[in-house]
């Protein structure tokens, strides 16, 4: 019994062989998401391709980032499947003529509409990753997904990123949201590590107050959703409250998501300067305590629910497989920047949910999304669609906190 608790404890030598264990496993589960043309397919439950299901940029972008980590892990094939994704991120999901990069593709190779700040940010994420593995075209494609997203995503006099265009970028479409503005976030602190561009850090500063202002003032309960002006629409898809990426109230796995984002972004904007640091990660721990707080364990049985009211009340009971990820992730990071043994322990209780529940011990990967009795199903994520968030949580919690994961990863290996 003792050695089965030290594997989920953090800083033991059998929790950090788990992790290295459960990453390699997903590494090699991914392998067969190249489509031809590079855009990824949608992984099944045991890794075989959806080739029927639309091959997405966001998709496509997240596995290039992984399996460029997979190249500074020494997973033998690594460098060959990021070149794929990024083939597909420069030739088939490219716009020649208007620019940026599409949605996605249909089975047959029809252009699916709109273009997304999201996908848009995960390129610029998978372009930097990209370049550290000196993978070719990586910084060709950095350089114009910057200046894409300069052009038509950022509004320098708002200090917020708006959501998406139609295909043409002529057409603006009202909604604002702060999923796509976390995952710019993410995406300019790897701008700023791997390409020196500072002025991408302070830029995810600028999100990260008015975040911090929204959520201060609703409890640490972060509004999602927002009028073209930056009004709160706190009521959005009531009607349709499992929305994969609109769902109605609040979603503790963002709050855990953003406590990890904004500590990582105060550790390396004020690296020597204890006081700047300090209301951040107060705040940071703020978030992660309310979503715990309100997402773990709350309506009886454990795991985290993917949404709540705005009094913390679970509304969509399902755990989704990123939720539980990002809260490997910040629990191990708040640890490690506080030393706060409650962190520890919340850890230890996560990783034991993961090898209990989530870790699909037969076919590979985490199953992605379970009911509230933890019963696997895939009514929001059917299948395993990707590796990102997965992949990360095996390697958050033994790399620098202050750092973007693919360089800290990366240093870490030595290369």
């Amino acid at each position: 019994m003792q050695n089965e608790n030290a594997r989920y404890q953090i800083d033991t030598e059998e929790n950090r062989a788990f992790l290295k264990e459960i990453c390699e496993n997903l590494l090699s589960f991914g392998h067969r998401f190249p489509s031809p043309g590079g855009s990824s397919y949608y992984l099944g439950d045991d890794g075989t391709p959806w080739t029927e299901r639309n091959r997405e940029t966001w998709i496509t972008s997240r596995m290039a980032h992984v399996y460029c980590l997979g190249s500074f892990l020494g997973h033998e094939g690594s460098e060959a499947l990021a070149d794929a994704a990024l083939k597909g991120l420069r030739g088939e999901l490219h716009d020649k003529d208007h620019g940026g990069w599409y949605a996605g593709l249909t089975q047959d190779g029809q252009i699916l509409p709109t273009k997304q700040c999201y996908a848009h940010a995960f390129v610029i994420l998978a372009a930097c990753s990209g370049v550290l593995a000196g993978r070719p075209g990586a910084q060709e494609l950095l350089d114009e997904a910057l200046e894409l997203y300069d052009l038509r995503f950022w509004r320098e006099d708002e200090g917020l990123s708006v959501d998406t265009w139609n295909t043409e970028f002529t057409v603006l479409d009202s909604y604002r949201g702060l999923n796509a503005n976390m995952h710019s976030v993410e995406a300019f602190l790897a701008v700023a590590d791997v390409a020196g561009k500072e002025e991408y850090r302070v830029r995810a500063g600028r999100i990260i107050d008015q975040v911090l202002g929204w959520a201060g003032k609703n409890e640490w309960r972060i509004p999602e959703h927002f009028s073209s002006d930056w009004v709160a629409d706190l009521e959005c898809n009531r009607e349709k409250p499992d929305d994969p990426f609109k769902p109605f109230g609040a979603t503790p796995g963002h709050g855990i998501e953003w406590a990890r984002l904004i500590t990582q972004w105060a550790l390396s904007t004020f690296r020597e300067d204890k006081e700047g640091q300090a209301p951040y990660l107060e705040a940071a721990q703020n978030l992660f305590r309310r979503a715990v707080q309100d997402g773990w364990n709350s309506d009886g049985a454990p795991g985290i629910v993917y949404t709540t009211d705005w009094d913390g009340t679970p509304v969509v009971h399902d755990r989704m497989h990123w939720t539980l990820a990002e809260a490997i992730n910040t629990s191990s990071v708040l640890y490690r920047v506080t030393g706060k043994a409650e962190y520890a322990e919340n850890y230890a209780a996560f990783m034991r949910y993961l090898d209990e529940c989530v870790l699909d011990h037969v076919n590979g990967s985490w199953f992605h999304q379970l009911d509230r009795e933890n019963r696997v199903i895939g009514t929001v994520w059917p299948g395993k669609s990707d590796l990102y968030h997965a992949l990360q949580a095996t390697l958050i919690p033994y790399h620098r906190p202050d750092l973007s994961i693919a360089p800290a990863v990366k240093e870490a290996a030595g290369k």
